[in-house]
């Protein structure tokens, strides 16, 4: 009885965490029918509780039949916490030693996978109150901080700490602690590494143009003095 209980209050937590962070949720039902992440989550947890009672295969069935409804693929074997968000989810993909904290929002393509094929601990833990942005690519077996948030498209390859914002390819720290920038998850607005540095060239292409006119119109007047 117990445990029907709790897997109650769990559907309820899941469900919250829509309303929580997703503005476009406007009712109970429509959530409960139509969001794909929710319903991988709920097949992720029957799948988790046949894998850890040694119900292997089963557990890997329930998994694939989650995906092909869904299209989002969670290993029976990842280890999940309260109020995870998955928003829209198409190509998500969570491999068999990754562990969630608490209130983490992933949004779609993101994979957290492994490197290679070795064995034991082989991808990533993620902390509590992380955001992981569309495509994203996080991949060894490594700690993502409490409260950091991951950028569109990065791909990380090493810890990220607490209370970080990363980006890029390969992605890179840019706000730890509330040091350097101000910028939040705005995919629009997060700082963007690659295009700085092309800025930074481009400026410096343009004052290099404007030198070599300064010294041809310096010559210019030379010549005509000597004339």
């Amino acid at each position: 009885m117990s445990g029907g209980v709790t897997m109650l209050k769990e559907m309820k937590e899941d469900i919250q965490a829509v309303f929580e962070r997703d503005p476009a949720a406007r009712s109970t039902l429509e959530v409960v029918l139509t969001y794909a992440g929710l319903h991988a989550i709920w097949g992720h947890r029957i799948a988790h509780k046949l894998w850890k009672a040694g119900w292997l295969t089963l557990a890997r069935v329930v998994s694939q039949l989650t995906r092909f409804f869904t299209g989002i693929e969670i290993h029976p074997g990842a280890r999940i916490g309260k109020g995870l968000f998955i928003d829209h989810g198409a190509g998500v993909v969570i491999g068999e030693t990754c562990e969630i904290g608490d209130n983490v929002t992933i949004y779609q393509g993101v994979t957290l996978g492994g490197t290679g094929k070795e064995k034991g601990k082989r991808h990533p833990t993620v902390g509590n109150n992380v955001i992981i942005a569309t495509g994203a690519k996080v991949l060894g077996s490594f700690k993502i901080g409490d409260n950091s948030k991951i950028g569109a498209g990065a791909i990380v390859l090493q810890e990220v700490p607490p209370n970080s914002t990363v980006v890029g390819m390969k992605a890179r720290i840019v706000v730890q602690d509330g040091k350097r920038i101000t910028y939040d998850l705005d995919h629009c607005n997060l700082p963007d590494p690659i295009a700085d540095a092309m800025r930074h060239m481009q400026n410096e292409i343009e004052q290099l143009r404007k030198e070599l006119n300064a010294l041809k119109e310096e010559k210019k007047e030379n010549e005509h003095s000597i004339l």
